[in-house]
């Protein structure tokens, strides 16, 4: 009886120290949220003898997990929610590899693939929340809602007899009403500013299209601005238009803005870095363990093959958008500026399951054409360390000073005409670093910022005023050179804040919030009138990261 005792004592032991072994307080907080453990003394183990299962020729592991999911599916003593134990399996295995291998449910996955693919079903409007109502901002040309004559300013209070303002629906629940199958019906009540009786309108449901490109406008004579915003299926086609149109115009110049580009799709990137090389030029090479290498070159057919290029990234900046950056620094076609980008070099597969659910696997690592791997270090299973390296930079000093970046020798690499160095190893530097401007907002702006209260003020004013603003500004030209928020305006956001104890320090503060506060306000309402080229046409004006670049033009 004491060696049956002292077997188990042993046991439990053991148990124990796998758990601790393999279990990460992290895996605990997400698989297990909520659960108690308790003391191994008192959990209770029945007399019984152990079965060996044999899992066949090599112990094979797939075999092992099958086994381990029908046991506890079978024999587990209270009810278990067997889809989300294989899931919450598959996570915990992506988990211990790289920080971009990862699974997704069904609906995360549509609505992740949804920015990408370049459309959505739905009624085509952009909207936003003001006071518990859904206040449109602008209905999409041509789209649904625009045709049967829903306008900028209109308020849906209900969609299909059920009410959405003044009852705290979710802004995610609203869209899930109002989105659905192309060819499909919707009702909207709406209240118009001026008309007395809410009005009913049935919209079609339709294909909405997505953009990817956020702005495009000459910033200067002969110089054009893009500013793309992902790399998704239709950003190509997307581009190439603002290529066109700016040449119309007369550029000569570009300047690539790719600050705060997550990436997305590779090969969209590389039809863009088509653009502007020569024949055979290598864009990028992909190579990992079970992935042969493929080299993407350029075919010799880009429109933007003369001029000067300008590419803009900071931290943010990541994966395709590294491509295009990578590509063209290390061909010596275009000069980047900004800050170190985000430093993604992995390359992931899509594995689809039957019920909408996805993998995406990392296969291999994307090299730059000198050779670099920009994929920042990172420990198998550490994601949490990994996902704080941008917090990591503003510790260190890095984001205000390229003295606080160091390289080893090891990373140094030449760039293919002009063998200048450039380094792997994290990200792409820039050829000109422009330090994070901490003087641009104070700290009173920040607030007003994170709390909403300039973008709820713009909407309201807006709202209010959009005929007049039409009327005396018929142009975003005559905008442009004549428009300045009204004091009033300044001061509402102020006194609304103050109501909530949000305060400036001192005068000293608040004047020097009232340059930045007034050029938001201007372009917020830009953005309102026309759309987000006008928006950035003006908030361009005072990024630091913009005004380095059109030094070296």
């Amino acid at each position: 009886m004491a060696n049956i005792i002292n077997r188990n004592r042993e046991r439990e032991s053991a148990m124990k120290s796998n758990y601790q072994q393999r279990i990460s307080p992290r895996s605990i907080n997400r698989i297990w949220k909520g659960f108690i453990f308790l003391p191994f003394y008192l959990f209770i183990f029945l007399p019984f003898h152990a079965q060996v299962i044999d899992l066949g020729d090599g112990n094979n592991p797939a075999r092992k997990l099958q086994i381990a999911e029908m046991a506890i599916k079978s024999l587990y003593v209270d009810q278990v929610d067997e889809q989300k134990l294989v899931e919450d399996g598959i996570r915990g295995m992506l988990e211990k590899l790289d920080p971009h291998s990862a699974y997704s449910t069904a609906k995360e996955t549509k609505a992740m693939n949804e920015p990408l693919q370049g459309s959505f079903d739905g009624i085509g409007v952009q909207f936003n929340m003001v006071q518990d109502t859904l206040l449109v901002i602008q209905p999409v040309l041509k789209g649904p809602s625009e045709k049967v004559g829903i306008l900028a300013g209109d308020r849906i209070i209900a969609v299909n007899d059920t009410a959405i303002a003044g009852v705290k629906m979710s802004k995610e629940e609203i869209m899930k009403r109002l989105r659905g199958p192309r060819a499909t019906r919707v009702k909207l009540t709406i209240v118009r500013r001026g008309i007395k009786d809410k009005l009913v309108f049935t919209v079609t449901r339709d294909k909405i299209p997505v953009k990817t490109i956020d702005a495009y406008y000459m910033i200067r004579p002969q110089v054009g601005y893009i500013r793309v915003g992902s790399f998704g299926a239709t950003t190509y086609d997307e581009f190439m238009e603002a290529v066109n149109s700016l040449k119309k115009q007369g550029m000569h110049d570009l300047m690539l803005d790719l600050q705060e580009n997550g990436g997305g799709y590779l090969i969209a990137a590389v039809r863009i870095a088509n653009e502007f090389l020569k024949k055979n030029d290598l864009i990028v090479y992909t190579r990992g363990l079970r992935t042969e290498r493929q080299d993407y070159k350029a075919d010799g057919t880009g429109r933007l093959l003369d001029g000067k290029v300008v590419v803009l990234i900071n931290e943010y900046s990541a994966s395709a958008a590294e491509i295009v950056t990578g590509a063209l620094q290390d061909q010596d076609r275009g000069l980047v500026v900004g800050r170190r980008s985000f430093g993604k070099g992995l390359v992931q597969r899509p594995i689809e399951f039957s019920d909408g659910s996805m993998i995406r696997l990392t296969i291999a690592h994307y090299y730059t054409p000198s050779g670099r791997c920009i994929q920042k270090p990172y420990k198998k299973g550490e994601n949490l360390d990994y996902a704080m390296d941008i917090e990591k930079r503003f510790e260190h000093g890095e984001l205000y000073s390229a003295d606080s970046i160091h390289f080893a020798d090891s990373l140094k690499y030449q760039t293919l005409r002009l063998h200048r160095t450039v380094y792997g190893g994290g990200g792409v530097m820039p050829d000109h670093f422009v330090p994070l401007d901490t003087t641009a907002t104070t700290r009173f702006h920040r607030q007003l910022l994170a709390r909403s209260f300039i973008i709820n003020a713009n909407l309201t004013y807006v709202d209010a005023h959009r005929k007049e603003l039409k009327r005396r500004y018929p142009t975003f030209e005559t905008f442009l050179r004549d428009f300045n928020p009204p004091q009033s305006l300044v001061d509402g956001i102020v006194a609304e804040a103050a109501k909530q104890n949000v305060k400036p320090k001192d005068d000293a503060e608040l004047k020097a919030t009232m340059p930045a506060l007034r050029a938001q306000l201007k372009a917020l309402v830009a953005r309102d009138l026309w759309d987000m080229s006008e928006y950035f046409h003006i908030i361009n004006e005072r990024n630091a990261i913009v005004k380095k670049a059109l030094t070296l033009f």
